[in-house]
């Protein structure tokens, strides 16, 4: 994830400061030993499993809502506190680099291997942190009585009860919205603004709930290791249509697009309607 953006001047960002920030810290992501990489995205993955965790919990606790909208409200709010653990700890979340680390690519700083290499590894990790996760809410979670099997069936079941075309479009929102989650904290000036934003905007993921691969990972590998029936099939048709969606949302939708028009504005100076030049008639 991005550094800070703390602004000590209080002055606002401009886009190509955004876009100059997001470059730098791309570009530091994308030359990091692979060890490192993997740790912290192990570490993302454990993190952000916890808003599988609270999600079930609150099913457990409260299995019947005054409506749906109520329910859905509790379950976005519950799994966005997961991302700002994340987005806040500055661990390496696979959905996040969909947008960041494109960006190097898109401006001709690094190549595509070392895009892939650093996809492969932060995907792998976070992944491999879900599935340990996943296994401690299957042992923890029902002699604890936190969480229910039918608790974790329903998360799974709102996830993998629609057709791949859907799942692939739903990701693609998933990704859009992650991949605006990390612009819009590299545009805040502070930490407060960091965290209304991340709340705010990956609350939705979960309020829709939108197919987010590496978060619903946790919620359909925790159905499947509580014995609910998820099969081993539709976990794969689930991981394989969300990442294709998750990347898709975040390299083109939110760094294509950003990049774009960045890049055809030109310099801040371009858009100085103060200049000599700008007071000049034709």
């Amino acid at each position: 994830m991005s550094d800070s953006t703390d602004d000590p001047s209080g002055a606002s960002l401009s886009y190509s400061n955004i876009l100059e920030r997001e470059m730098e810290n791309a570009l530091k992501e994308l030359r990091r030993p692979s060890r490192g990489l993997f740790l912290s995205g192990f570490s993302a993955g454990l993190n952000l499993s916890f808003g599988a965790l609270f999600m079930g919990m609150v099913l457990t606790f409260s299995p019947t809502f005054s409506s749906e909208l109520v329910k859905q409200a509790l379950l976005a709010g519950s799994s966005s506190i997961a991302f700002l653990f994340v987005v806040l700890g500055q661990t390496e979340l696979f959905t996040a680099h969909t947008t960041l680390a494109v960006l190097p690519v898109l401006d001709d700083r690094s190549g595509l291997g070392e895009l892939g290499r650093l996809w492969g590894v932060v995907y792998a990790a976070n992944l491999l942190g879900c599935a340990v996760f996943a296994g401690l809410i299957a042992v923890l979670g029902p002699e604890m009585a936190i969480v229910t099997p039918a608790a974790f069936d329903s998360l799974a079941g709102s996830l993998l009860s629609h057709p791949s075309w859907v799942i692939l479009l739903s990701g693609i929102v998933a990704g859009w919205l992650m991949g605006l989650t990390t612009w819009l904290v590299a545009a805040s000036r502070d930490t407060i603004g960091q965290v209304l934003i991340t709340l705010l905007v990956t609350s939705a993921i979960g309020f829709g709930p939108f197919h987010h691969a590496i978060l619903g990972t946790t919620e359909v590998l925790g159905a499947m290791f509580m014995g609910t029936g998820v099969t081993l099939g539709q976990f794969g048709r689930f991981i394989a249509m969300t990442t294709a969606g998750n990347v898709i949302g975040g390299s083109v939708f939110v760094a294509g697009l950003n990049y774009g028009h960045i890049a055809l504005v030109g310099s801040d100076a371009d858009l100085d309607v103060d200049s000599p030049e700008t007071e000049q008639g034709d």
